[in-house]
């Protein structure tokens, strides 16, 4: 369960219907950022945030700047279980941002699962052709938008009402 009562998988909770929606794909070296347009209707790679291992606080800065930045009403953030579904230590940090952040911008924060963003981004690069070096310097920012992705036709369902 999230800190809002949500569990982490289930989609749309708390989000604003309308507004960017900011896709967080946290790494511990590189955190990848996608961002949605105004409407929620498809979640764009944006940028890959290069990030001190071990020092939470100039991330966190770093990643209230960029909601600032892309004008954000809510964040998506990765929240990366075990296989067996269990949360480890990652998906624990994912938690903790995840808190300071909505703390830090008063935005409404979801946590989703995100145990094979990274491997389908690392397919979608493969299968476009891409070498290793750039999918190296891309495949953060993919995987955010493949996180956000699945939110954002979530949001749309709820839209129809």
């Amino acid at each position: 369960m999230t800190e809002s009562g949500a569990s982490p998988g289930k989609l749309g909770d708390e989000l604003p219907l309308q507004g960017r929606l900011i896709g967080i794909d946290l790494g511990e070296v590189r955190i990848g950022i996608a961002v949605s347009d105004p409407g929620q209707v498809v979640a764009s790679p944006a940028e890959t945030l290069h990030v001190p291992r071990d020092q939470d606080g100039p991330t966190i800065d770093a990643l209230v700047d960029a909601a600032r930045r892309h004008e954000a009403a809510g964040l998506v953030i990765g929240y990366p279980r075990r296989l067996d579904g269990r949360e480890g230590a990652a998906a624990a940090r994912a938690r903790r941002f995840a808190d300071r952040l909505r703390e830090r911008t008063g935005l409404p924060t979801k946590l989703v699962d995100e145990r094979f963003s990274t491997v389908e981004a690392e397919r979608t690069l493969i299968e476009g052709d891409m070498s290793r070096q750039d999918r190296k310097g891309t495949v953060d920012r993919i995987a955010a938008s493949v996180l956000l992705q699945p939110v954002l036709e979530t949001q749309r369902v709820l839209r129809a009402g």
